[in-house]
């Protein structure tokens, strides 16, 4: 028994020994797995890339399947699959069933034969049997003829996104349809008698993994392993140059049965594979998949086995007719020969049927043949899959990565050893990713209609998203009546009898810097949420500067909307701590005043904005209510020569480095414009700078035509209900807000987050406007913008993210489309004031939202091109803002004052 025992081992061993030895070049180790999955990766890149596409063996095909399911699919659905042995009809009805969350599924399938002659025939002939097929289904199912079917085209064969045949593979060589547009072809053979809506091309690769993505929202990649071979995968759109746009995520068809035709596998093909290559009816072509795909190994185990017969190492050398004859070993014999239990008997059995007399060791020798290519066709596909979730991983820039891979393919399938080498390679290729394989239950036929059903419910939502931000997205004419609306509402609030919204308010301003100033100075800026106090140095003459010291004190909400003795108390305080600071508490200096909110020319406050509303406050002068602060806490003195809006002080600071400059706008929290304006135009006071205080225009409703309900909820919440439309519209303070109702109302009508309103979303203010500028960045990733929503609570989805941006976008969009107009009709009216067919002017600009914003300052001058063409307009960014442009109104002042006190 022990010499038996031996005796058998030694057999063993020398029979694996042998086929190890005859077959070392299959046997990958993960090193020279490594190095595939690097060639992959790299050739990957090479087809996603426009000007190295062509050359590339990964063509990288675009899908225009930019989602995957998310469970709220419903309706029914046809969906016919050609690309293997056989062709199959099906009907898929998507449910929502009362008491489920998720939604069931019901499916009717009919299989029906391809005749081979079909397969190399006229391409015609092929897809007439496709439509008779089709018929049949309808007529066997009892499905009406008469009503409108949308159908989902499984159609297993490389095509471009525009659906034209590349080229065939699996034994297909019908003839007359390659370049040719499979959809329409299709269209055309069904268009006899039934009414079906060809609504998507797909691959077999894409619908498994629209299949598996139906169960499983982690499914991003589909991979196909019988006949032929594949795999698909969610890209990142901005890699992909063969198709507009970088939102969002599109399904790429790899066709990776091709890698290796341009010989980057050459130095691991084996005599055998060549001889694979040689004998088929596309040589030179589809390398990989000659070397893993299920209508290949079990001819490559064939020639194997007839190879090593000839040189003696099995049967005795015998070699048969029937082991000679192509195909005479098939892949499911393969799978056979390689069962736990009963392997070894298949294999005799199968041996028997070609008419060899196999001995136990032969059986063991050519079970082991079987083993050896098998392995090596499961390691080349876990090399291939690697790399696409290294790309994935890198591309999302994840430490770890979570993801699903749908599978389907006969070989997976029904090969006993063949899933679980392959998952075990893949995960040792790839420790840092987190991989789950789904079978593809019915397939990639299901997907098809999946992707058909996913299509409809994307173009419903797009069509309702888009129907919401209509009414943001302003017309030409509408921008027009606007600029006429201001015009109007500019001209009335000059007048002394008038009531405007637009109040007009003199600044007692009458000139710009000319470069005379010098001095210190101290300014002081309140127009948000933060105060900041300054020490300003100017420096006339040849070496003229102006030098700032600063510090920003916060303002607490308790304090905003506390009492105005309070709030003034606060920033007495903040002056007193600057001016220890610096060092200055016993200097008299000069203070200009910049106050940001609509105040008459005495310093009387008309209204608070911006989050303001201190009592006691509105109707006072608040210069007056400063010096009351200052001689309450009586720790210094200071002589407070200006007050002036923001707008104004940023014109002034501007206009000391361009004297052109005569308009000052701010777009951040608050918005406003100042000008110039012509003597004989002001009824109130001699010629100066006028605060239009553009923000209150459409108190008097002359904006209802353009505000939305998204608009109204905002002003509805706000502190100043009714008041500062035009600024609700545009400013800093609110544009945020407007973004959280769109949200909140889409997801409410389950167009956003699965419908899912979390109490974030609930939350007045939790979408500060700097989120904008974050989320429109042009070089922000949509990850980003995910992570961005997370932080605010709101769990999305790609598609959701893409949905967010092009709503901060119509929001901000039409914001600076509206400021663009405000500004035409400001300057058009200084031209037409100055009797000009051509006006020169340069705009000094401050506030957050025109500095920060990414698209916000061009949308604005793009606005004023289109609607002011006679005026040339050059925007100048204000350096320190407004601050430094009180301390130079102060300077101004002062040295108009010398002048006066010297005549």
């Amino acid at each position: 028994n022990v010499l038996s025992a031996l005796l058998t081992f030694f057999f063993f061993f020398f029979f694996f020994f042998l086929v190890d030895r005859f077959l070392y070049a299959m046997r990958l180790h993960d090193d020279q797995l490594r190095d595939i999955s690097a060639r992959f990766q790299a050739e990957m890149k090479k087809g996603l890339s426009a000007e190295s596409n062509a050359a590339a063996t990964l063509k990288m095909l675009p899908t225009h399947v930019c989602s995957t399911p998310d469970g709220s699919e419903n309706g029914e659905f046809l969906a016919v699959d050609l690309g293997g042995s056989k062709f199959k009809v099906l009907q898929v009805k998507v449910r929502k069933e009362a008491g489920r969350v998720r939604r069931s599924v019901e499916m009717q399938e009919q299989t029906y034969p391809l005749p081979k002659e079909l397969l190399i025939g006229r391409g015609v002939e092929l897809f007439d049997h496709v439509s008779e097929c089709l018929k049949d289904f309808l007529l066997q199912k009892k499905i009406s003829l008469e009503k409108k079917h949308p159908l989902g085209f499984t159609f297993s064969f490389p095509c471009q996104q525009t659906g034209l045949l590349l080229n065939w593979s699996k034994n297909y060589w019908a003839r007359g349809l390659q370049g040719k547009d499979m959809v329409n072809t299709l269209r055309q053979a069904i268009s006899r008698g039934m009414d079906v809506d060809v609504l998507a091309l797909v691959n077999d690769t894409v619908g498994t993994m629209m299949t598996c993505g139906f169960d499983d929202q982690h499914c991003e990649v589909g991979l196909i392993i019988g006949t032929g071979t594949n795999a698909c995968y969610m890209e990142e759109l901005r890699h992909i140059d063969l198709v507009e746009g970088d939102e969002g995520r599109m399904c790429v068809n790899t066709e990776w049965g091709a890698f290796g035709d341009d010989g980057a596998l050459d130095d691991y093909l084996t005599e055998f594979d060549r001889d694979i290559d040689a004998a088929s009816i596309n040589p030179g072509k589809q390398c990989l998949e000659k070397m893993v795909s299920g209508l290949y190994l079990g001819e490559l185990v064939r020639l194997v086995v007839l190879k090593m017969t000839k040189l003696g190492l099995l049967f005795d050398g015998r070699v048969t007719d029937a082991l000679r004859t192509k195909g005479k070993i098939t892949t499911a014999h393969v799978a056979a020969m390689e069962q736990y239990k009963d392997g070894l008997k298949n294999t005799r059995d199968i041996l028997l049927d070609l008419s060899l007399n196999p001995s136990p060791d032969d059986c063991i020798a050519v079970q082991h043949v079987c083993t050896v290519v098998s392995f090596r066709s499961s390691n080349l596909v876990a090399a291939g899959l690697a790399a696409i979730l290294t790309r994935i991983r890198q591309n999302r820039k994840l430490k770890t990565l979570r993801i699903t891979v749908g599978v389907d393919g006969t070989v997976y399938k029904t090969h006993p050893q063949y899933a679980k080498r392959l998952h075990k390679v893949v995960r040792r290729l790839v420790p840092d990713c987190h991989v789950r394989f789904v079978l593809s239950e019915s397939g990639s036929s299901k997907g098809a209609a999946m992707v058909t059903a996913v299509a409809q419910r994307v173009t419903a939502r797009r069509h309702q998203v888009d129907e919401s931000l209509s009414s943001f997205r302003l017309s030409r004419d509408q921008l027009r009546s606007v600029k006429a609306r201001m015009r109007a509402g500019l001209e009335a609030g000059l007048k002394s009898n008038s009531h405007s919204p637009v109040k007009m308010l003199p600044s007692y301003v009458f000139r710009t810097p000319d470069g005379t100033e010098c001095g210190k100075y101290l300014a002081l800026d309140l127009g948000g949420t933060n105060f900041r106090v300054l020490l300003v140095k100017i420096r006339s003459g040849l070496r003229r500067s102006v030098r700032l010291y600063n510090k920003l004190y916060p303002i607490p909400l308790e304090i905003m909307q506390g009492t105005g003795e309070e709030l003034f108390d606060h920033i007495v305080h903040c002056i007193s701590d600057f001016l220890d600071y610096v060092g200055m508490k016993k200097a008299r200096l000069p203070l200009g005043f910049t106050f940001s909110f609509p105040c008459l020319q005495a310093g009387t406050l008309v209204s608070w904005t911006k989050g303001f509303k201190a009592t006691d406050c509105e109707g006072n002068d608040v210069v007056d209510m400063l010096r009351e602060a200052i001689k309450r806490r009586n720790e210094f003195d200071v002589d407070i020569v200006a007050i002036v809006n923001d707008t104004v002080g940023t014109m002034m600071s501007c206009a000391y480095e361009d004297p052109q400059c005569e308009i000052g706008l701010i777009a951040g929290t608050g918005s406003n414009v100042c000008y110039m304006e012509e003597l004989r135009n002001i009824e109130k006071m001699q010629r100066m700078c006028i605060n239009t205080e553009w923000g209150g225009l459409g108190e008097d409703g002359c904006l209802d035509d353009i505000i939305t309900e998204y608009d109204n909820a905002v002003d509805r919440e706000s502190i100043n209900h009714g008041r500062q439309r035009f600024e609700k519209l545009t400013s800093g303070l609110y544009l945020g807000e407007v973004v959280r109702q769109v949200l909140l109302d889409l997801t409410r009508r389950g167009l956003l987050f699965k419908g899912r309103v979390t109490e974030a979303l609930k939350t007045p203010g939790i979408f500060e406007t700097k989120y904008l500028s974050q989320i429109e960045s042009d070089r922000l990733a949509l990850l980003q913008v995910r992570s961005i929503l997370q932080h605010l609570g709101l769990d999305s989805t790609c598609d959701d993210s893409i949905i967010v941006k092009e709503v901060c976008g119509a929001v901000s969009r039409r914001a600076a489309q509206l400021c663009g107009a405000g500004m035409a009709a400001v300057v058009d009216k200084i031209r037409e004031n100055r009797g000009l067919d051509q006006l020169n002017i340069t705009v000094g600009v401050d506030g957050t939202l025109y500095k920060l914003h990414p698209h916000f300052s061009t949308v604005l001058q793009e606005t004023v091109v289109a609607l002011a063409p006679q005026c040339y307009v050059t925007y100048l960014l204000s350096e320190e803002g407004s601050g430094r442009g009180a301390a130079l109104i102060t300077a101004v002042a002062r040295r108009d004052q010398v002048e006066i006190d010297a005549s």
